[in-house]
């Protein structure tokens, strides 16, 4: 048995509002919480066992998944008193492993969503004898990520943060956030204090001559940390573009929850997603976006590559455009936002007061 350790204790800073309730894992995506997609298939990948590593907002963790046994999996969780980065987290959560010294650990960070196939990074791991193992994407800029150039074989050579000149992008290999470790390189990482493996544990694992593996896997990648991010993630998952045995239903231009009511002339394309309780008005047009639970979007309304928080309310006539709308939150009728705007959880905007902005 492989087993795993999922960091989830971010704070989700840039995807504010949309985290100033929930934490990033639980906001929902293709119509459940992003976390149950890892968990699905990293359960379909043969895992059994894994260990939450939380911080922000840790209590609605557990009430919501318990013992994961609703996804054929046996979940813990254990919270940070004090963020610990990613590294401090991995260190901070190794008591509750099961596995022997050498046996290979998984741990992935919460907000990646991928196609990566988990059974040949263990794989490659395993044949190749490393240290640690992880996983490569490409993309076409580089700048800001952390490039990983590897040997002929997929050795790592190096680790560079986030670099800028054109003499620094040596490779359009980034770190993409899922990693296998032996299971006793991670008692190696200093206990009780502040850890990256990205700018600590890995460069010094290298100096010490530790063998690190790069596996190259180009499938679909998504880092979703910010909305417009988010909001594309959750249009992927339900069009079937990013893979998830998670996701209701058949893939689709749109996913409406059960207790969601949709007017028959309403227009839901583009991965829209409705969820539970919400409603949509008539001649509403929704494109790209999710509605969460118990929204409103009254009618005529224009809503594209948006995400409206549970409860908000969409006035009629008004038009949204690459904006998040907080939890709770109204935007009054005749209304136009676009270009990254955001509304506050719980604000209001009154009738015809905005034309186009991204100040809210």
């Amino acid at each position: 048995m492989t087993e795993a350790i999922l960091l989830v204790g971010g704070k989700g800073t840039r995807l504010r509002p949309l985290t100033v309730n929930t934490p990033k894992p639980m906001v929902p995506a293709a119509g459940v919480p992003f976390l149950t997609h890892q968990l699905a298939r990293a359960r379909a990948a043969g895992v059994e066992h894994i260990v939450l590593a939380t911080s922000y907002l840790a209590e609605v963790f557990e009430p919501y998944f318990g013992d994961g046994s609703a996804l054929g999996l046996h979940l813990e969780y254990v919270t940070e008193e004090e963020p610990l980065g990613t590294g401090g987290a991995i260190r901070n959560v190794a008591s509750r492993l099961r596995s022997g010294p050498d046996d290979p650990v998984l741990i992935f960070n919460g907000d990646i969503l991928t196609g990566l196939d988990i059974e040949a990074l263990v794989a490659t791991h395993r044949s190749s004898g490393a240290d640690v193992s992880l996983h490569l994407t490409r993309v076409e800029d580089p700048r800001a990520f952390g490039l990983v150039p590897t040997d002929a074989d997929g050795r790592v050579r190096a680790f560079l943060e986030k670099p800028q000149t054109p003499e620094e992008i040596v490779t359009d290999q980034i770190n993409a956030g899922a990693y296998v470790f032996r299971r006793s390189v991670i008692d190696t990482i200093p206990a009780g204090r502040p850890v990256s493996v990205e700018r600590e544990t890995f460069p010094d694992l290298l100096s010490s001559g530790a063998h690190l593996q790069g596996m190259v896997d180009s499938t679909y990648w998504l880092d979703l940390g910010t909305p417009q991010a988010f909001v594309r993630g959750s249009a992927d998952l339900v069009m079937g573009r990013a893979p998830s045995p998670a996701v209701q239903g058949s893939c689709g231009d749109r996913l409406v929850l059960p207790t969601a009511r949709v007017a028959p002339d309403a227009k839901l394309t583009g991965g829209t997603v409705i969820g539970a309780n919400a409603v949509i008005a008539e001649g509403a047009r929704i494109d790209g976006s999710a509605v969460l639970d118990g929204a409103i979007v009254e009618e005529g309304a224009v809503v594209t590559a948006s995400l409206i928080g549970a409860g908000a309310r969409i006035g009629a006539r008004t038009v949204l455009s690459d904006v998040v709308i907080g939890d709770g939150a109204v935007v009054g009728p005749d209304n136009e936002l676009r270009d990254g705007a955001r509304v506050w959880c719980g604000a209001v905007i009154p009738a015809s007061s905005v034309r186009f902005s991204s100040d809210q």
